[in-house]
Formats: structure tokens, C-alpha cells, sequence
């Protein structure tokens, strides 16, 4: 009986090239892949997250819970609801005097602010031999820490020995008492906050140079003169650059502390007694910790409906130059 054998056959086909793995492999390498950038991306962010966690957002709970507790801080709170607000507004004697104390310090100084450092902007915007170091020197105050400025300008506004007393007498003027009249406390301090324009006047400055120049080029074909291309050219497309520095204006002066704080106390006889002044006063001199973070909320909710209306009110007068209206 003859048995026959069939040879085998070699496998001569060549060796998959990793691009031509398996669509199994390639589907479990890109889920490795993605799964891995997730979990490294949530590492990178995961410091602040837990920093707006711990010391945003928790304080901020924490303040709102007590806001509606009496807690004098040498014993545990105790709940009393929404007293603590009906009380600020009944019953605290000097808050709506501390209201109309920093509403009145942030019309005056964020007006003046914004329309003074538009102007330094302006001229400090042209093409001139040593231009750098004037727009340096202005800018500088703004690097100078509020304490330090705080003291420089008490020693300029002091009534006795004071360097703008000292001008005014050399010139023949008459002198002023500053921080030590009521009446001009706080004009005093709105005086003191254009010290620190130059923040403003840096980022008009990008504003404007930021403008293309064959606008002006175009104005100029059309027979456009100076006052008109400032008032069809320049201002509109500054707009957007006014109302981002009326935002952070409004924040910013409506928490205004330090100064009143450091170089008058709230006064004389309250006359530069700020809202922010007050909440410490609650808080630290009075140890009522829960009627401060009832106030501490109060300004928070008006700061951010004014923002609100500020944005709002942008469609009316914010022009961008990508959209046509």
C-alpha cells in the first residue's frame, strides 16, 4: 500500500507593518492613547482646581452660610436666616452713609480715570525721539504697592508740612486741609486715585496702536480732518478697549479699602468711610463675622448686576470691527 505525503507549503507572505495591524490594536491603542492625555490633562489642572476649590469657592460658601448665622467668632454661630440683611438695611447706622460714600468715590474716580488716561494714551501714542521713557515714567506708579502709595500721598496731602500745601504757598494760593476736612477728604482720595492712570493709559496705548493704519490712510483720501478721524475712526474702534477698562474700573472702586483704611480710618467725621471699610470694621472690630458676610454678599451681588448692565448696555455703544451694525 504506498501512502503519499503532500509537502507543505512555506508561508511566504510578508510580516503585517505596524500600519497594518489589526483595526482591533489600532482602536485599543488610540483608547490608551486618549485615556492617557485625559488623565494628564486632569493632573495639569488639578492644582487649580483645587486652589479656586479651596480657597474660592469653599470661603465662598462658607461666607454665605454665614451671612445668615449670628457669629461674633468666640462662639459657634447660630442660625438666624435672612435677619442679618434686614438689619443692614434697618437697623445699621452707617450704611447707607458708606454706600453713598463709594458710589459717589466711583463715579467721580472711574470717569476721571477713564477719561484722563485716554488722554495720556493719545499723547503718548505718537512717533516721537524718547517717547519710551515718558510712557515708562507714567506707567510706573501702578507697580508701586497701595501701601507705599498710601503713605507717599498722606505725607503730600498733609495739611501741616505736605508737598502740595508747600506748592500751593510757593505759587500764592491758598492751602487746603485735605484729609483732615470733611469736605475734602474724599475728593482727596479721588485725587490720589488718578496717581494710578498709567495702567489704563498702557492698555489704551495697545488699543490704539492696534488700529490699522490705512483707516486713517482712507479717512484721509476721503479729506477726513484730525477731529474727524478721532471721532469716526479712533473712538469707535476704541470702544471696545473703554469698555473693558469701565468693567475693571467699577470692580475695582467699588471694593476700595486700602486708602481710607491707612491714611484716614473712615474719616473726618465719616466723610471717607468706604462699604469695604465698614465690612472690616463688622468683622474685626466688632467680631460680627456673620453681618459681614451678609455685607461681603451684598456688595458681591451689586458689583455683578452692574456688570451685568454694563454689558448689556455694550450693544449700544461698543463697536467691533468685525461685525456690521
Amino acid at each position: 500500500m504506498t501512502t503519499s505525503v503532500t509537502p507543505a507549503v512555506s508561508d511566504t507572505s510578508p510580516t503585517p507593518t505596524p500600519d497594518q495591524k489589526p483595526k482591533t490594536y489600532r482602536h485599543w491603542w488610540n483608547a490608551t492613547r486618549r485615556r492617557r492625555d485625559t488623565i494628564e490633562g486632569y493632573l495639569f489642572i488639578m492644582p487649580v482646581v483645587l486652589g479656586l476649590i479651596l480657597f474660592t469657592f469653599g470661603p465662598m460658601m462658607a461666607s454665605l452660610y454665614f451671612s445668615m448665622t449670628d457669629y461674633p467668632i468666640l462662639r459657634s454661630p447660630e442660625w438666624n436666616g435672612i435677619k442679618n440683611y434686614i438689619n443692614l438695611f434697618t437697623r445699621e447706622k452707617y450704611f447707607w452713609k458708606s454706600v453713598q460714600v463709594t458710589v459717589t468715590y466711583a463715579i467721580f474716580s472711574v470717569t476721571l480715570g477713564i477719561i484722563g488716561s485716554f488722554i495720556l494714551a493719545l499723547f503718548l501714542n505718537q512717533k516721537l525721539k524718547g517717547i519710551a521713557f515718558f510712557r515708562t515714567a507714567f506707567y510706573m506708579p501702578v507697580i508701586v504697592p497701595v501701601v507705599a502709595s498710601a503713605v507717599l500721598w498722606g505725607w503730600m496731602l498733609n495739611p501741616d508740612y505736605g508737598l502740595l500745601n508747600a506748592i500751593l504757598k510757593g505759587l500764592g494760593l491758598p492751602t487746603s486741609r485735605w484729609l483732615a476736612d470733611p469736605e475734602s477728604a474724599l475728593p482727596s482720595l479721588i485725587l490720589m486715585s488718578l496717581w494710578g492712570i498709567g495702567g489704563g493709559m498702557i492698555i489704551y496705548l495697545a488699543g490704539l496702536q492696534g488700529i490699522p493704519e490705512s483707516l486713517y490712510e482712507a479717512g484721509k483720501i476721503d479729506g477726513a480732518n484730525s477731529n474727524q478721524l478721532f471721532w469716526y475712526v479712533t473712538l469707535p474702534l476704541m470702544t471696545p478697549t473703554i469698555f473693558f477698562n469701565v468693567v475693571m474700573g467699577l470692580i475695582i472702586a467699588l471694593q476700595v479699602f486700602t486708602e481710607s483704611f491707612l491714611m484716614t480710618n473712615g474719616g473726618p467725621l465719616y466723610a471717607t468711610y468706604f462699604y469695604g471699610l465698614m465690612v472690616y470694621d463688622r468683622a474685626f472690630q466688632f467680631f460680627q463675622m456673620g453681618m459681614a458676610s451678609a455685607m461681603a454678599w451684598v456688595l458681591g451681588i451689586v458689583i455683578m448686576i452692574l456688570t451685568l448692565l454694563v454689558f448689556k448696555s455694550s450693544t449700544l455703544w461698543v463697536f467691533y470691527e468685525t461685525e456690521v451694525k
